[in-house]
């Protein structure tokens, strides 16, 4: 059985060989539905860990933006996997720097032992799925990192207008080197 490590370092390259939007939700959720269930409620456990200490109501107000990100996205995907949808998307995968840039970031973002790669999940493969369904919200769906309505700190949260993603965050995660914010659609907040 290969280790986590060696799962990732073929993951990420069959991600980056995808050049439809199609081709790239396949990709996703055949590396998701490698997760067992008991995977899902470990990363489940680590999201409630890293939830539970914020302070109310922004707890309350956050977690389930939270699950939609890495549950909701989960099971969108595979949903359309099963229903044979990314057959039929045909599209470029959008903007392919930014795609180049989250494939870049990653191996390291999963498999480096600092605070900002574990995400609060608990290991490698875990932090894997992180990106995996954000990459999926993002270069599949073409919607932000984050979801929409998603509550920041300071009463601000995630917006769309019109085409476009507004996030009150957006740039300023900028010295965080594995944050998903780096490689998000969504334009910073005017004012924030």
């Amino acid at each position: 059985m290969p280790d986590a490590a060696d799962r990732i370092h073929a993951a990420v390259p069959r991600l980056a060989a995808c050049q439809t939007r199609g081709e790239l939700g396949e990709a996703i959720a055949e590396e998701l539905k490698r997760y067992s269930l008991f995977d899902l409620q470990v990363i489940g456990g680590g999201m409630k860990k890293e939830v539970d200490p914020l302070p109310e109501p922004y707890r309350s107000r956050a977690r389930p933006y939270f699950e939609e990100q890495l549950f909701g996205a989960y099971h969108r995907a595979m949903k359309a996997y099963r229903s044979g949808s990314f057959r039929g998307m045909d599209e470029a995968i959008p903007d392919r720097e930014r795609f180049e840039r989250f494939v870049a970031l990653v191996p390291d973002g999963c498999l480096k032992k600092e605070p900002e790669t574990d995400f609060g999940l608990g290991g490698a493969l875990n932090t894997l799925f992180y990106y995996l369904v954000t990459g999926y919200a993002m270069f599949v769906e073409g919607g932000p990192g984050h979801p929409v309505g998603t509550p920041f700190p300071g009463g601000f949260a995630v917006e769309r207008r019109g085409k476009r993603y507004l996030c009150p965050i957006r740039d300023k995660e900028e010295d965080v080197p594995f944050s998903i914010c780096n490689v998000c659609p969504a334009e910073q907040m005017e004012g924030v």
